[in-house]
């Protein structure tokens, strides 16, 4: 899927609940939501070079450990980097904790506390005379000599006092910086829960592109094969509106609860969020179960006067009802539109017709050049046509002396060749193509991907 996608999944999925576990959930499942469309920085040399690699090493179950633990190591920096209060404005409120105003002088008895080990508070009935006298048991641990009590003893005592046994440490106790920061997590960083939710965004990202008709390869290197769900299309505007409800609706129910005194909730938009990733899986289902009509509807029509080799469907963004059926004969591709809410097929233009271009020598060639080893190996309906000498956009012919020849060598591919808002697209505007000059019916003299030329 686009990055839009991924960021919505990977924000509902840390708001589910992940984000009452520990700090920075919802960070991480956003950060490792994206990571793995890093690949896109192949582009810096050439299409070629970014086809080959995209949705390759970084798109497997082999990396998704590893994405986790980088971006839980991202975090960790920032986490050190926030609690040093390096930016500016950490850095003034830190000021004010260490020379501020009264009740706020504690910062350095709760740098010193972290030292020493506490793991739990005991409750005390006389917890401030204990901290007038400068002493205070924390379960098997005393505070040390050196800290005296001061303005803020009786704050401590009160924070003491209401803290459960076994969940406060010492250091949560005593006011920090970053507990006063706008953007810190109300809640300690536990690593082994972000692990957790890094693996689960990083699994989500590989599940949201196998459902779409580009396909991934989850197996690589082992398998080099491409495995696509066909069951939304790349971008789908239903999943962009159930996924902006789910982290909106939440926000506006504050602004009204606020309005009216409501008491404002720690986590708010768990529920949404679980709705919006139930409702994409239900979504798929759908989809899935659409499909397998299509394909019945498919199967038991007659839309080929010759044996179908193989068969593919194609999804159409937001209308679950309608395919891109694509039909394999020895001598031609015939495409189909296909509705299941009506059971409708359509199937009569012409121009849903596609003869398998000839075999060349010029075809061979381009077939052994960079782009064309790419473009078959990705293109798993790629068609291969000699064009003859048409320029390509963006790239100017050869020129050369008197008794040579070129050629220009069209890719196309049929999972991408049609107009998405539900017409057949035309043949000069598919996207996702290539082309390639060939001189002499051998020779690679220049090489246009997707409108962008491999240099």
């Amino acid at each position: 899927m686009e990055p839009i996608t991924h960021l919505l999944t990977g924000a509902c999925i840390g708001r589910a609940g992940l984000n009452r576990k520990t700090a920075y959930a919802t960070f991480v499942a956003v950060l490792t939501a994206e990571a793995a469309d890093m690949d896109v920085f192949w582009g810096f040399a050439g299409p070629v070079e970014e086809l080959k690699h995209h949705r390759g090493i970084t798109h497997t179950f082999l990396a998704v450990p590893v994405l986790a633990a980088a971006a839980v190591g991202v975090v960790w920096l920032v986490d050190r980097w926030v609690r040093a209060g390096f930016p500016p404005f950490c850095q003034k409120k830190r000021e004010r904790l260490e020379h501020g105003a009264p009740g706020q002088d504690l910062l350095p008895k709760a740098t010193a506390l972290k030292g020493h080990g506490f793991s739990r508070a005991e409750e005390l009935p006389n917890a401030d005379a204990a901290l007038a006298a400068g002493e205070m048991r924390l379960g098997e641990k005393t505070l040390p000599q050196g800290l005296k009590p001061n303005v803020s003893s009786v704050a401590f005592a009160a924070r003491l006092k209401s803290c459960p046994d076994t969940s406060c440490r010492a250091e949560e106790l005593l006011p920090q910086p970053i507990d006063t920061l706008p953007f810190a997590a109300p809640q300690p960083v536990r690593w082994g829960w972000l692990y957790l939710t890094a693996l689960l965004s990083a699994l989500s990202h590989l599940a949201l592109d196998w459902t779409n008709n580009y396909g991934l390869r989850p197996f690589y290197p082992f398998n080099a094969h491409w495995y696509a769900g066909n069951l939304v299309f790349i971008a789908e505007p239903v999943l962009w509106l159930l996924f902006v409800s789910a982290l909106t609706i939440p926000a506006l129910f504050g602004l009204i609860g606020g309005e009216i005194g409501a008491k404002k909730k720690k986590f708010r938009g768990r529920g949404w969020a679980i709705f919006a990733l139930v409702g994409m899986v239900l979504l798929w289902g759908w989809r899935w179960s659409e499909q397998g009509r299509a394909r019945t509807l498919v199967e038991n029509a007659r839309i080929t006067a010759d044996p179908v080799k193989r068969m593919a469907l194609e999804p159409y963004p937001v209308n679950p009802f309608r395919w891109h059926a694509i039909l394999e004969t020895d001598a031609y591709y015939q495409t189909a539109e296909i509705d299941t809410r009506t059971g409708e097929i359509a199937s009569d233009d012409p121009s849903q017709v596609i003869y398998k271009p000839p075999v060349t020598a010029a075809t061979e060639a381009a077939k052994r050049t960079p782009l064309g080893q790419v473009y078959l190996d990705w293109g798993t309906w790629a068609v291969v046509r000699d064009v003859g000498q048409e320029p390509i956009q963006g790239l100017n012919p050869p020129q050369l002396p008197p008794g040579r020849m070129w050629t220009t060598v069209e890719f196309t591919d049929l999972r991408f060749d049609y107009f998405f808002r539900g017409a057949i697209r035309a043949r000069n505007h598919a996207p996702l193509a290539g082309w390639v000059y060939i001189l002499d019916s051998r020779d690679d003299a220049g090489e246009v991907l997707n409108g962008r030329e491999q240099r």
